[in-house]
């Protein structure tokens, strides 16, 4: 119970990895508040505030907050328009800003906190058809470190993890011939799970990751 008394905030915590999270941090003592119902909206601020001053009023602090929210609009370059790349970008990378933005005097207040944010190996090698998740995801990388630097100062670490080839719903409409061959890239030789994504959030949430900050940790099998 390495966790036991913590505050932890999971956007994007009802389904997939979000889920996989929650309970991983659950299971390690943490309590859960999870900002993925439909009366919260992660690319809005308000939405955002609102709910940060509701757990704040409920806990009185955030301990974790993982920004794990987002959507997918794959399409190629010519045929995607400002809207679907405006879409993923407010959710994907405004919900970061925003989530962070609220929950960190909060966190600089109590003179610690951790952050991590889900991004994905896509913002570090692009894919065909997802320019607009690929920039959002970059984007986290950068956001990720940038704020690494601010609020070092105030004891808060702030990390991101990118994941590979994940079984969720989104990866299971895939059909398996098309599966199988992503699965012969990785060295490892199998997609990987949900939980192995939340294992990696859990450490990094954890005292035994106190003086790691500013990294990305790859949990892609060994893929790129």
């Amino acid at each position: 119970m390495i966790l036991e008394g913590k505050i932890a905030i999971v956007t994007g915590a009802s389904q997939g990895i979000g889920a996989a999270i929650a309970k991983e941090l659950k299971s390690n003592g943490a309590i859960i508040e999870d900002i993925s119902f439909p009366a919260y909206d992660v690319s809005n601020p308000e939405s955002c505030e609102k709910f940060v001053n509701q757990v704040m009023e409920k806990h009185g602090k955030i301990d974790i907050l993982v920004n794990n929210a987002g959507i997918t609009r794959d399409k190629l370059l010519l045929k995607m328009s400002k809207e679907d790349f405006d879409a993923v970008l407010d959710v994907n990378l405004g919900g970061v800003f925003n989530m962070t933005k609220f929950v960190t005097p909060h966190m600089m207040k109590e003179r610690e906190g951790k952050i991590i944010n889900i991004t994905s190996i896509i913002g570090l090698i692009g894919g065909a058809g997802q320019g607009n998740y690929s920039a959002s995801k970059a984007a986290i990388i950068g956001f990720t470190k940038s704020m690494a630097r601010e609020l070092g100062s105030r004891n808060i670490t702030v990390n991101a993890i990118a994941p590979g080839y994940i079984q969720t719903a989104m990866t299971d409409v895939l059909p398996e011939d098309i599966k199988e061959e992503y699965a012969k890239r990785i060295p490892l030789r199998r997609m990987g799970q949900p939980s192995d994504v939340a294992k990696a959030v859990g450490f990094l949430a954890s005292p035994n990751a106190d003086y790691i900050t500013a990294q990305v940790l790859v949990v892609d099998g060994g893929l790129i």
